[in-house]
C-alpha cells in the first residue's frame, strides 16, 4: 500500500468515526424531544380535567353582587338563591361545592379558562352566551319592571318619556340589552353591579331604572328603595335563567340530573319559599309574591 492509500484510509476512518457519534447525539435528542412532547401531552390533559373526571368538587362560579340570587355577606361569604341551588345540586351529585365570586363582565371569560366548571349567576339564556357555553334546563324564568319614586310622572309606556329620564341598568344584562334595542334613543347610564345602580337610583342622580323583577322587589322592600315603586307593567320577554357550563362537558347532563332530583325531592320548593315569597310591595301593578315559574 502506497503512502496516499495509507493516508486516504485513515482519513476515511476518521470520517466514519464522526458521522456515527453525531448519529448517536441526534439520536439521544430525539429521545429527549420525544419524552418532553409526552410530558407536555401529559401535563395538558392533567390541566384540563374537571369534575367530570374526577368527582371530588364542583368549582362554581357566581357573581356575588345580585341580591337575592347571590351576594357577599358582611363577613365575605357569599349566600343567595343561587348559592343554595348549588349547594343543594353538589349534595345531590356527592362533590363538594367550592364557590367563587367573579365580576359579571369576567363570569364566562373565567369558565372559558378553567377558572370554575359551572356558572350559578341568574344567567339568562340568551342566543349569543350559547355560542360560549351550554346551558342546562331552565331553573327561573324572569320578567322586567321600571323603578321610579312614587311621585314620579314617569310613565315607561310611552316612549317619549323613557327618551326624557336618566335610566339605570346593569351593563351586560338582558335589561339593558333589552332597553338599547327597544329604546336606542333612551339616555342610559350603565353600572358595573345591580347594587350601584340602585344606589344611585336611590341618591337621585338617575330619574328611573330598569331591572330584573325579584331584585327590584327585594330593593324595594328595603329602607333605601321604599320611596320608590314599579311603574307600568311587567315586562314579559320570555327570559330563563339557566346553569352555564363549557360546551361538550359531561356534567351538563349530571348537573340537569340534580336539578330535576332537587325538584321532585321538595328542596327547590323550599329554597323558592325561603327566598321569592316576599310582602306585598305597594307599585302600579298588584306585586304577587313570586311562583315557581322555572323552566316555563
Amino acid at each position: 500500500m502506497t503512502r496516499a492509500s495509507v493516508i486516504k484510509s485513515v482519513r476515511m476512518s476518521r470520517f466514519s468515526a464522526s458521522l456515527l457519534a453525531m448519529a448517536a447525539v441526534f439520536a439521544l435528542a430525539g429521545c429527549s424531544n420525544s419524552q418532553d412532547s409526552t410530558d407536555d401531552v401529559n401535563q395538558s390533559a392533567t390541566e384540563t380535567t374537571t369534575v367530570s373526571e374526577t368527582g371530588d368538587v364542583l368549582r362554581i362560579g357566581t357573581e356575588g353582587a345580585y341580591a337575592p340570587f347571590n351576594y357577599t355577606n358582611a363577613d365575605g361569604t357569599l349566600g343567595g338563591f343561587d348559592v343554595d341551588m348549588a349547594n343543594a345540586i353538589c349534595a345531590d351529585m356527592q362533590v363538594t361545592c367550592e364557590i367563587t365570586a367573579q365580576d359579571w363582565d369576567g363570569i364566562i371569560p373565567g369558565l372559558k379558562a378553567g377558572k370554575y366548571d359551572a356558572i350559578v349567576a341568574a344567567m339568562s339564556i340568551t342566543p349569543e352566551r350559547a355560542q360560549q357555553v351550554s346551558f342546562t334546563d331552565p331553573y327561573f324564568s324572569n320578567t322586567l319592571v321600571f323603578l321610579a319614586r312614587k311621585e314620579s310622572s314617569f310613565d315607561p309606556s310611552k316612549s317619549s318619556d323613557i327618551d326624557a329620564h336618566s335610566i339605570a341598568a346593569q351593563r351586560s344584562t338582558i335589561s339593558s340589552q333589552w332597553l338599547e334595542g327597544e329604546y336606542p334613543k333612551a339616555n342610559m347610564k350603565l353600572y358595573d353591579t345591580l347594587s350601584n345602580a340602585f344606589l344611585d337610583l336611590g341618591s337621585g342622580r338617575v330619574d328611573a331604572m330598569i331591572s330584573d323583577k325579584v331584585p327590584a322587589l327585594e330593593w324595594l322592600s328595603s329602607p333605601s328603595g321604599s320611596p320608590y315603586m314599579i311603574k307600568g307593567d311587567e315586562i314579559d320577554i320570555n327570559d330563563n335563567f339557566a346553569i352555564a357550563v363549557r360546551p361538550g362537558d359531561a356534567l351538563h347532563a349530571k348537573i340537569n340530573q340534580s336539578l330535576a332530583n332537587i325538584k321532585a325531592n321538595g328542596t327547590y320548593d323550599e329554597l323558592n319559599q325561603k327566598y321569592f315569597a316576599m310582602p306585598a310591595t305597594e307599585t302600579t301593578v298588584a306585586a304577587e309574591p313570586a311562583t315557581d315559574t322555572a323552566g316555563q
